[in-house]
């Protein structure tokens, strides 16, 4: 599998093609832009463009108003490029429907890559309870930002 160091990426790091990340992106400042669902399903849309791209696979994640959780197996090319690709691309439509400028993202990212032992669907599970543990919702299946490869 080949390696990529990244001049983003923390010093010392680098991303590895065929392994598990599970990655945070915040909203700029923490606006709730998601808890409008057409904002959400942009970037939903996005996260799957990056998968039709062999950028990387999408194993879980839940669109949270002002933040994502994304578990992914990372395809080809380094990671940055795959998360700036989607932060990007969905930005730019965001503003657009919202017809403002500005940054919709944090800088930068989370990431946090797996070893092969840890629990996979335990990180899943984890990641799609967002919602219930922040209130947002009473059951997931309430909540409509969410998917999961194991459904």
């Amino acid at each position: 599998m080949p390696l990529y160091q990244g001049n983003r990426l923390r010093r010392g790091r680098y991303s590895e093609a065929g392994r598990f990340y599970l990655l945070t992106v915040a909203t700029a400042g923490r606006v709730p832009l998601s808890a409008d669902f057409m904002l959400g399903r942009i970037l939903v849309q996005e996260m799957r463009l990056a998968e039709e791209q062999a950028l990387l696979r999408s194993l879980c994640w839940v669109v949270m108003p002002d933040h994502l959780h994304w578990l992914i197996e990372l395809g080809d090319g380094p990671l940055e490029r795959a998360v700036q690709r989607v932060k990007s691309c969905s930005a730019k439509r965001m503003n657009r429907l919202r017809n403002v400028e500005g940054p919709v993202w944090q800088k930068g990212f989370h990431d946090h890559a797996l070893r092969r032992e840890e629990a996979v669907l335990d990180i899943a599970r984890y990641i799609v309870a967002n919602p219930l543990r922040a209130g947002l919702v009473a059951r997931l299946g309430d909540y409509p930002l969410w998917d999961a490869v194991w459904l």
